[in-house]
């Protein structure tokens, strides 16, 4: 008995056109790090993007983004330049498109830049420092995977003073709820009357990682900058600012990893206090 295949539906996205590199628009929204995918299927259903200058509201809708101009809300979603963007995030700002709240977010401080980029991992809301924005997926992918070992350095100002003992600790790894944590570079910087400022060195990407080690050893972090991403430091960005990296720093991201990092550089005005 022979089975018919099923008929394909006009006008639908079901099946892609044959040798391209094809996503559907919702997967290439979500993916862009822009929106979560439910929220960029009711973007799409509203309006608000257009393919190659006409507005499409299926959210299944076809798209090749190397032959395909998309566009949201008037603004390119890809082009054909990848960039790379250095952001300096401050305290109280989210690492989103937007936020129901209204609480502000890395993007508002982005309105200059006329593409859209995505966030090449995350600082959580109380943390700030050095935020890389793209529109290079490879990049982003390499820099983020944890196999890869992109070292990310952080300056830490914890509620206790720390022994030593403490900080060796945190060198050779620590036992959290999700696993033991790698080895660690850490320098202690230096020491108040109660409480100790220290630089740490990861190669791993957890959520709060560096508040939960901290934790871990009874104490809190009152604050936490990340200062360098591999071997791009924070030297004198100002906070809320951004620059385009260089491509010589694009290229030397794109070869960091698998070894420790070194100092800092030029420490942040924050970092003192």
């Amino acid at each position: 008995m022979k089975h018919r295949k099923p008929e394909r539906r006009p006008g639908r996205a079901s099946a892609a056109p044959q040798n391209r590199i094809l996503k559907t628009l919702d997967r290439v929204l979500s993916k862009a790090g822009i929106c979560s995918r439910t929220e960029a299927r009711e973007w799409i259903v509203r309006g608000r993007m257009k393919v190659n200058g006409k507005t499409v509201r299926d959210p299944e809708h076809w798209v090749d983004l190397d032959r395909d101009q998309v566009v949201l809300d008037g603004r390119p979603l890809q082009a054909e330049k990848k960039i790379h963007v250095l952001l300096y995030k401050p305290k109280g700002y989210l690492t989103t498109f937007k936020d129901p709240d209204g609480r502000p977010t890395v993007y508002d401080l982005l309105q200059r830049l006329d593409q859209w980029v995505f966030p090449v991992g995350r600082l959580d809301q109380d943390t700030s420092g050095l935020l890389i924005m793209t529109n290079d997926t490879d990049f982003a992918e390499h820099v983020t995977n944890p196999d890869h070992h992109v070292p990310k350095t952080y300056l830490v100002k914890c509620s206790t003073l720390l022994t030593d003992e403490q900080l060796e600790r945190l060198r050779g790894g620590l036992e959290l709820k999700d696993g033991p944590t790698r080895p660690a570079h850490v320098k202690r910087v230096r020491d108040s009357a109660s409480k100790t400022f220290f630089e740490i060195t990861i190669t791993e990407g957890r959520n709060r990682q560096v508040r939960r080690m901290v934790e871990a050893l009874e104490s809190k972090v009152l604050k936490l900058v990340r200062v360098a991403i591999g071997p791009i430091r924070i030297h004198d960005l100002n906070i809320g600012h951004w620059r385009i990296l260089t491509h010589d720093e694009v290229r030397l991201l794109r070869k960091s990893g698998g070894r420790r990092g070194g100092g800092a550089g030029n420490l942040p005005a924050e970092a003192g206090t």
